[in-house]
C-alpha cells in the first residue's frame, strides 16, 4: 500500500452554519455543494474538505474529525490493513467515478478512512 497523503477532512458539528462561513473566509474557496447539512470545499491543491450539519445517519461520519488517507486501490489497501488485524467498520463505498473509501479503527481507537480519488493532484504528480 502506498499511501500519497491526507486529501480528505470531514467534520460532523452542531454549528455547520458557523463552521460554512469560517471555512469559506478561513480557506477563500466558496464550497462546489453547498446544501443544507453539507459544505464540501475543494482546496487548490487538490484536497477536500467537507463540513457536515448534525443530522445524517452514517455512523463513521458521526465521529469527527475523520482523515481520508489517499490510496490507489482501496479494496487491495483494505485486504492489507485486514490481514494485520485491523478492524473496518462498513463495507467499501462507491462514489462513481473511481472515487472509493472504507472506513478503520487504528490503534488509537479512532477511525480513519483509506480514499481513492483518481482526480486528485498526487496521482499526476506519480506520488
Amino acid at each position: 500500500m502506498d499511501v500519497k497523503g491526507l486529501v480528505w477532512l470531514g467534520t460532523r458539528t452542531t454549528a455547520f452554519g458557523e463552521m460554512r462561513a469560517f471555512l469559506a473566509r478561513l480557506t477563500g474557496v466558496e464550497p462546489w455543494v453547498d446544501e443544507p447539512g453539507l459544505a464540501v470545499f475543494d482546496l487548490p491543491n487538490g484536497d477536500r474538505l467537507e463540513v457536515l450539519g448534525p443530522e445524517g445517519d452514517d455512523p463513521p461520519r458521526r465521529e469527527a474529525p475523520l482523515v481520508g488517507l489517499l490510496v490507489d486501490d482501496v479494496d487491495g489497501a483494505r485486504r492489507e490493513l485486514e490481514a494485520e488485524g485491523v478492524e473496518f467498520v462498513g463495507p467499501v463505498h462507491d462514489g462513481g467515478g473511481g472515487n472509493r473509501w472504507a472506513h478503520f479503527r487504528a490503534p488509537d481507537g479512532h477511525l480513519y478512512e483509506l480514499t481513492s480519488r483518481p482526480d486528485h493532484p498526487a496521482h499526476a504528480r506519480g506520488a
